[in-house]
């Protein structure tokens, strides 16, 4: 795989840097500009060295064009973080390419999903050289994650690759005792990470939703499930006691998925008590998931965290020793 100190001189070429921009909006605002933020410094990097940029990133699950996921929802937070005016364009055709351009959500065109050939020529028409900064949806098979990378000479981006060392740090070479928490629900995705994360680590923690999706006997010896709630939608105090006992000694904690709704004031407190015993624990921590991020966001704990992971289904997989399709599309293009 080749990286951004690995690119050639990129003074008025035109480069296509694939990022992370699914961010939660609401009543046209976003709420949380981690995601954003994180793309930054390999943006900049870029704009540096004189490259003429085209962002492209997707927001959510529209269904067709759906203004209410816009990327030029995005365009106030963006033009605010890079002290930069940002072009946003909708149409391919005769697409004006000024210093730094933002396409229209991705996902509008169905040839993004379906990595569609024409799709993809007409994506790679805007530039000479691609960026894949992306890692939250690495594991997806997309025109704008494999379909690109096939057709220009690809790197991937400084967020990417912190990403990829950090995760396979922790998986090959963790300070023990490694302890991975797993909340949140979709057992169909989480399940495989949490029978990988027990051949690694001394302790899985399991909360959220899934506390009661999991067949108790069937899961390793070392993976604890909440075994109390209130309300059915947090972790109870026994498990909160039990889980604060075994964050403690950790000197690496791995952490995808909440402990409960923390959207409801009522429910935070699971959520709220392994955080602070993760900061409090002085482990290195890593954290992915979009919801696992906005819970931390608001405790104000996150900047506490070591590392934190924009990818919540790639991350599990990469967690679950799965292949992800963008990773494995920029090592071939680098070949």
């Amino acid at each position: 795989m080749k990286f951004l100190q690995d690119l050639p001189s990129v003074e008025k070429k035109r480069l296509l840097v694939r990022v992370d921009f699914d961010v939660p909006i609401e009543n046209g605002k976003v709420l949380d500009e981690t995601r954003i933020k994180t793309s930054l410094p390999s943006i900049r990097f870029l704009l540096d060295r004189g490259a003429k940029i085209t962002l492209l990133a997707h927001l959510g699950r529209p269904k067709g064009e759906d203004q209410n996921f816009s990327l030029r929802l995005l365009l106030p937070v963006l033009e605010r973080l890079l002290s930069q005016k940002v072009n946003f364009f909708e149409e391919f055709k005769n697409a004006p390419l000024e210093t730094l351009n933002l396409l229209e959500n991705l996902r509008f065109w169905p040839g993004e999903e379906a990595n569609d050939e024409d799709f993809v020529n007409k994506l790679t028409t805007l530039g000479d050289f691609y960026v894949n900064d992306a890692f939250a949806v690495c594991h997806r098979s997309h025109a704008s994650i494999v379909g690109i990378p096939q057709r220009l000479p690809s790197f991937a981006g400084e967020h990417l690759e912190k990403e990829v060392k950090e995760l396979t740090r922790v998986l090959k070479e963790p300070s023990r005792p490694l302890v991975a928490i797993i909340g949140g629900a979709k057992l169909e995705t989480k399940l495989p990470s949490i029978f990988n994360l027990a051949t690694v680590a001394d302790k899985v923690l399991v909360g959220g939703k899934l506390m009661f999706e999991t067949k108790r006997g069937a899961l390793p010896e070392n993976v604890i499930v909440a075994h109390d709630d209130i309300d059915t939608k947090d972790i109870g105090p026994l498990s909160i006691g039990l889980f604060r006992e075994l964050i403690k000694p950790a000197k690496t904690v791995i952490w995808n998925g909440p402990m409960g709704m923390f959207e409801d004031d009522k429910y935070m407190k699971g959520t709220r008590e392994i955080a602070v015993s993760v900061v409090e624990s002085g482990a290195y921590s890593v954290v992915g998931g979009g919801d696992t991020i906005s819970a931390l966001n608001r405790l104000n704990l996150l900047n506490k965290i070591t590392f934190v992971s924009t990818g919540g289904g790639a991350m599990l997989e990469f967690l679950a020793g799965k292949e992800l399709p963008g990773l494995v599309a920029l090592e071939r293009a680098s070949q």
